[in-house]
């Protein structure tokens, strides 16, 4: 997929829609602050919902493989389905097969050197990668899909940094973001894939970049989810840097409900991969 070619499409398809809802909506200045009428009611909403997607879209990319048919969606229906998650190894490999798929697609946007093969009978000349990849995974969840990564991107450096949620009160709906290990090698120059599968908040894995930037400085940085939220986005839209991260994920639903937790989502990942924790 071209996917330079693919936001440039989508960049003028935003622009013209939301040219024709300002042209349908009042002029008043009043109407910012007041229910609009009728008439400009979709628009209003959807002039709100888009900003969050047009802000720096000529620099950031979020790419939702929801928005195509492919087999990720089914392997995202069984990870939702409350009788399939009874099966943790099913679970984790379906978590697995997304990372792979990510990690596929990702490789076609990495840069490529040709080089030199000596086979059995002469030589042959192959594209082959020279990012410098390290795959960066936030503890206990992000671990089967850290080995789809792995799977595909054998040859990466790994990080691994623990971050959990930390709840303040006993109704657990203040939630902070605790993090106590971290293991990377030197980032400097390299291409950083996070994996994590659930961008709810976007705290844990803003506090797992930073730790991680702690050894240096990545060239370039790729988010991985399974399953993103607009307010998760929006967090990564505000603290990484814009023109150098992308952010991929097989699904983006609705919103987060008190305990900040994905709707509808699939539930807690790190428990459905590895079993409750106290």
């Amino acid at each position: 997929m071209n996917y330079s070619r693919f936001f440039h499409i989508s960049q003028c398809r935003t622009a013209i829609f939301l040219y024709f809802c300002m042209r349908l909506a009042p002029a008043s200045a009043a109407w910012e602050n007041t229910a609009p009428p009728s008439r400009a009611n979709a628009c209003f909403h959807v002039r709100r919902t888009i900003t969050l997607y047009t802000n720096n879209i000529d620099t950031m990319k979020i790419i939702n493989f929801s928005d195509t048919d492919s087999v990720i969606n089914r392997y995202i229906a069984e990870i939702r389905d409350a009788d399939y998650q009874q099966n943790r190894l099913l679970f984790r490999n379906n978590i697995m097969r997304i990372g792979e798929m990510m990690a596929y697609e990702i490789s076609k946007t990495l840069d490529y050197e040709e080089r030199e093969v000596t086979t059995p009978l002469g030589t042959s000349r192959v594209r082959l990668p020279k990012d410098e990849m390290v795959i960066g995974t936030v503890f206990r969840a992000g671990l089967p899909l850290h080995t789809g990564f792995l799977n595909v991107f054998d040859h990466a450096d790994n990080a691994f940094v623990s971050a959990y949620r930390d709840y303040k009160d006993e109704a657990h709906t203040e939630v902070g973001i605790h993090v106590e290990y971290l293991a990377t090698p030197r980032l400097d120059g390299k291409t950083l894939v996070i994996a994590d599968p659930m961008l709810a908040t976007g705290g844990s894995i803003e506090l797992g970049y930073k730790a991680f930037t702690t050894k240096g400085t990545p060239r370039r940085i790729d988010i991985a989810c399974v399953i993103a939220t607009p307010e998760g986005i929006d967090h990564v839209k505000k603290t990484f840097p814009d023109d150098r991260t992308t952010v991929w994920c097989a699904a983006i639903d609705e919103c987060l409900n008190e305990h900040k937790y994905i709707v509808p989502g699939l539930g807690d990942a790190g428990d459905l991969c590895f079993g409750e924790k106290e």
